[in-house]
């Protein structure tokens, strides 16, 4: 085994390099599996906002993996040289986990698109916690990545989704993988919508987005807020939606998916690691789609990849780096 291997590093603000870095080469212990990282994602609104664009460096980004297997430790079963695997792997050329923090990809599944159930997860994490139940009404603002896979999610589930975006570019995508209803923005001159939505799922992190949408709920309805607000975006004040919330029963509450724990747990059979199962299985079965979501790009060339994220200059709704020839 190398000693080394590559690893994307923020050196600075907004200042992205492959650097060799070393690796943990000791014997794997029994519960681990390692192998060459064949593809990673990049989760441009966590990466930018958390470590591209922070006050302390160096920092590692990394959000989700496939990697195949090279070594296994004594105690894993089922898993042999050469099996994919995903995990919650950094941007580095090599991965080494616990057989349990990692899943394996069917052969229905290509590499590049096991890394976008991490994404899944994150909308997966309101869908098995919110009240709301099919074949009600959901609305989804914001159509990035993590909306995007929402709304499909959600419509693949039985709910009616209405699916929310100002750009065109992302309502053309959302279209094409069969969402019958998209728009640019709430439709809150639409009888047929305002007051009937049960559940909002805002994935913009505009408070715009979720005042609006918390106009279209009915009474009793919920919004959860998936996307980090990073900054303000408008000058609407907080009576605005605290006169919704108390005048309208609703709930409104933090969509952030570290609510579930990690594994099954007594009295918890929601988790982390089982909704990124559901999510591969229904990448398996095309249930959800990510073929043409995205654009594989090089490593060696992360600073362009994120200087161009960071300035919006991509068509694609995600970034994936291409380790196969590193």
């Amino acid at each position: 085994m190398s000693k080394s291997c590559f690893t994307v590093t923020f050196t600075a603000r907004e200042q992205a390099e492959l650097l060799e870095t070393p690796i943990d080469t000791s014997e794997l212990k029994p519960d681990e599996v390692a192998g060459h990282t064949l593809y990673t994602l990049i989760s441009a609104g966590t990466e930018l906002n958390g470590a591209y664009l922070a006050d302390t460096f160096p920092r590692t980004p990394g959000y989700a993996a496939v990697f195949e297997v090279d070594a296994v430790g004594s105690a894993v079963e089922n898993v042999k040289i050469g099996d994919r695997r995903f995990c919650m792997g950094l941007h580095r050329s090599y991965q080494r986990v616990t057989v349990k923090d990692s899943l394996p990809v069917p052969d229905s599944v290509q590499s590049a698109w096991a890394p976008f159930i991490r994404l899944m997860g994150v909308t997966m994490a309101t869908l098995t916690t919110t009240p709301a139940r099919p074949p009600e009404l959901v609305l989804v603002t914001g159509l990035g990545p993590v909306g995007h896979l929402g709304a499909q999610i959600f419509h693949a589930c039985g709910y009616q989704v209405i699916a929310v975006d100002p750009d065109a570019n992302r309502q053309s995508i959302m279209r094409e993988v069969g969402i019958p209803r998209v728009e640019g923005a709430v439709p809150l001159d639409d009888p047929t919508v305002v007051g009937k939505v049960a559940l909002h799922v805002e994935c913009s992190g505009h408070e715009k987005a979720a005042l609006d949408g918390c106009k279209a709920l009915k009474k009793d309805g919920e919004m959860s807020q998936v996307a980090a607000p990073w900054s303000r975006r408008t000058e609407i004040y907080a009576q605005e939606l605290l006169r919704l919330v108390f005048f309208n029963y609703l709930t409104v509450r933090s969509g952030w998916e570290w609510k579930l724990p990690l594994h099954p747990t007594p009295f918890q059979t929601n988790s982390i690691w089982g909704n990124f199962a559901a999510a591969m299985d229904w990448l398996a079965t095309k249930r959800v789609v990510v073929a043409d979501l995205y654009e594989l790009v090089d490593p060696h060339n992360a600073q362009q990849v994120f200087q161009d994220l960071l300035h919006q200059r991509t068509e694609s709704l995600a970034q994936v780096f291409d380790w196969t020839k590193i």
